[in-house]
């Protein structure tokens, strides 16, 4: 049983005061790819003569395709498979998710056709399954598994997305090596890297990959970074090249600029947008003692779960508060096989619950220790992937005004925020 409308948590917030919003644009690097020119820079790499003569005719390839909200992973995809292709070989596209899905086949499928990533689309076929082959072990007696149908193809070419990590930090964080150890390790090669704790993965990540380059056939790598970078990597150089790029994302990662807040208030969460529904680099709220940064907030509420993550809200451990709205579309069976595969129960842990969006900030405002309510610093976004205009609290109008936060301006004047007569948030960012 969920929350109800009027009850005694009702009563208890009703006075509660939202402070006027004001919409902002934050202004980041300008470092990016548009759309359009996507396909001519994928194949302006996989043309490199070290990464194309490694594509024969006849060939059938295996491409990675993981449960991320990748800018435009749709794009990329479809250029990576036309030119295998063209190059004469076969090409099918193999789920990369882990446990993602449930640890399920066809909804691993299901999470690729939410980005567009669907066999119509591609012009190829998409092979998912769950079984595995085991390929080794690493030096410190880790299992290493592979997805079978990419195992048995003549060649794997993995395209990711190279990005810090939303639970510890080391040289090799989210990229290639999780792609290959995680993404095609399935739910088993996702335990094992993670059966130690996010503490030792900076250790794992590397050592379970190294068995993956030793006894398969990675053919090269294909990553992009953020919006603003593709490059492919032949197999040989993957060591050497992730971490470089890893320098770059953390360089071009935006940022909650204000730095600091009272309240958080993310409109949507979801496995789109992190593996933990809000990557925690943005909005500060940590799953282990293993990552640092973001925003320093005392509390944190989300608002809604994006239907394509279908039911996954794994993460929902990380908010202080979460809305009815949220609590009714939640699949403990897919969040559940999420976290427990990592070992990081809180991320799957539930918070309290609070019948619609006025209630979960005002509950926040409420609950949010030596703060001046009247004046609470609140901090709006959409969700963690997009932070280009966001909406800030009265109190930072002036400061905002005045330039004391570089790269972020005042697009209009504080308002009160709208909310229907059940209490949905009407206000748009």
């Amino acid at each position: 049983m969920g929350p109800v409308k009027g009850g005694s948590i009702s009563n208890l917030l009703k006075d509660i005061q939202i402070p006027k919003m004001f919409r902002a644009e934050q202004s980041f690097k300008k470092d990016r790819i548009e759309p359009e020119q996507i396909p001519g820079v994928v194949r302006e790499q996989l043309s490199r003569p070290e990464i194309s003569s490694r594509i024969q005719p006849g060939m059938n390839i295996a491409i990675t395709a993981g449960s991320r909200g990748i800018a435009n992973v749709n794009v990329i995809t479809r250029a990576i498979v036309a030119y295998v292709k063209e190059k004469g070989a076969y090409p099918f596209i193999v789920p990369a998710m882990g446990s993602h899905g449930g640890a399920k086949a066809e909804s691993q499928k299901e999470l690729l056709a939410g980005y567009g990533i669907t066999e119509e689309a591609m012009g190829c076929p998409i092979r998912s399954s769950m079984e595995t082959v085991l390929l080794g072990y690493s030096e410190y007696g880790k299992p290493v598994y592979q997805d079978k149908n990419a195992h048995e193809a003549d060649g794997i070419i993995v395209s990711c997305r190279i990005k810090p990590h939303n639970a510890f930090r080391g040289p090799y964080e989210s990229g290639v090596c999780k792609m290959m150890v995680v993404g095609l390790g399935k739910q088993k090669g996702a335990e094992s890297v993670h059966s130690d704790g996010l503490g030792n993965m900076a250790r794992n990540l590397p050592a379970n990959a190294k068995v993956v380059v030793e006894n398969s056939n990675i053919l090269f790598a294909i990553p992009c970074v953020e919006n603003a970078l593709i490059e492919a990597i032949p197999t040989e150089k993957i060591f050497e090249r992730e971490p470089e790029l890893l320098k770059i994302a953390f360089s071009n990662m935006p940022s909650i600029l204000v730095k600091e807040a009272d309240v958080l208030v993310v409109n949507e969460i979801g496995k789109n947008f992190s593996g933990t529904g809000v990557d925690p680099n943005i909005s500060g709220t940590w799953s282990t003692e293993f990552g640092k940064g973001g925003l320093q907030v005392k509390r944190t509420c989300f608002l809604d779960l994006r239907d394509s993550s279908h039911g996954n809200a794994n993460g929902m451990g990380l908010a202080d508060v979460i809305t009815k709205r949220i609590f009714d579309k939640l699949d403990l069976d897919v969040i559940y096989t999420n976290c427990f595969t990592s070992t990081v129960l809180r991320s799957g842990m539930m918070p309290p619950v609070v019948y619609d969006d006025k209630e979960a900030i005002q509950a926040c405002i409420r609950t949010a220790n030596q703060i001046d309510r009247e004046h609470a610093r609140i901090v709006r976004i959409k969700n963690t992937l997009h932070i280009g205009e966001i909406m800030l609290s009265e109190a930072y109008y002036e400061d905002v005004k005045n330039g004391r936060y570089p790269g972020v301006t005042a697009l209009d004047e504080p308002q009160e925020l709208e909310f229907d007569e059940q209490g949905a948030l009407l206000t748009q960012i």
